[in-house]
């Protein structure tokens, strides 16, 4: 007979301010979604800095016919000899644990590799129009500056590039996009809680005549307080169902379909269920408090 009328007056709660409830759901929905795409976009920029943290290179391109570059003006190319001594030079660093050349044949199927999609690109650029390379693979990464300094200016050399810089303001990007989904989340967090408050303070006032009959009866008042945490606590519940659909569609046709062009570190389902696992538990906790807070506060019992 007890659960009997709890769940009663749980409907009779949640249908009498329907409008309310599915804003709750909405705002919870939203906030956790938000949440779960931040921490899934910080893992991923975890995996990625494990995987690349032992790859990343120095690439030292070698001067072209008619380069633009000064260092290059005039020099028609770099020759079998400034190679072999570029080579030399580089290999005698103590910084470096390897050196791979890369000709222009090399560099033009890795970019075509890199660019299928792009047929513009395709089209555009030619097998002669690839720079020759020295990939250069440091014992430590972050040694790279005192490599780049030794090799400017060298003779044969025209650019000197570190992988390192550039995946690190790559990193930053992706890095900011999951802060800001956080913080939109915790905005969206406290407005759901505001709402929760705002429902369970209104469907409280609409049964006061009910609570204050069962309050004489002898009722405890967890008992009646009982029904009202409930609704926050479905609507949690529904809220975080509907931010599980969302995280899913966004591993299916957002961080998957990114993954095509980033390194080979899948956002796993393990990591997917973990998060989704945690905003339900955070959603429903939300409810929780701010339908017991509300009713501290506004249930006169």
């Amino acid at each position: 007979m007890r659960a009997n009328f709890i769940f009663s007056e749980v409907w009779i709660g949640l249908r009498r301010n329907l409008t309310m409830t599915v804003a709750v759901i909405m705002t919870v929905a939203i906030g956790m979604a938000l949440l779960g795409v931040g921490l899934m976009i910080n893992s991923q920029i975890s995996s990625m800095k494990d995987f690349w943290s032992d790859k990343v290179e120095v690439s030292v391109f070698l001067c072209k016919k008619n380069d633009p570059f000064p260092q290059c003006k005039g020099s028609g190319g770099v020759n079998a000899q400034e190679q072999t001594a570029l080579k030399s030079q580089i290999e005698s660093m103590p910084q470096v644990q390897g050196v791979q050349f890369e000709d222009a044949a090399k560099a033009y199927e890795n970019f075509k590799e890199q660019f299928k999609n792009d047929t513009v690109m395709l089209s555009a650029i030619q097998v002669g129009d690839m720079p020759e390379s020295f990939r250069v693979k440091l014992k430590d990464p972050e040694t790279y500056e005192a490599v780049i300094q030794s090799l400017k200016g060298a003779p044969g050399v025209s650019t000197v590039v570190n992988q390192k810089a550039i995946l690190e303001k790559f990193f930053g990007l992706l890095e900011s996009l999951g802060w800001a989904a956080l913080v939109i989340a915790i905005i969206l967090v406290f407005a759901a809680a505001l709402l929760i408050g705002n429902t369970v303070r209104l469907s409280a006032y609409n049964r006061r005549r009910e609570t204050g009959i069962m309050r004489l009866v002898g009722a405890s008042n967890l008992y009646i307080q009982l029904p009202f945490v409930m609704e926050g606590v479905i609507a949690g519940l529904l809220g975080g169902v509907v931010a599980a659909v969302l995280l899913i569609v966004s591993k299916v046709f957002l961080f998957d379909k990114v993954q095509a062009y980033l390194a080979n570190t899948p956002l796993t389902w393990e990591t997917v269920a973990g998060v989704i696992t945690l905003t339900m538990i955070i959603g429903v906790l939300i409810c929780v408090l701010a339908s017991f807070v509300t009713l501290r506060r506004y249930l006169r019992v």
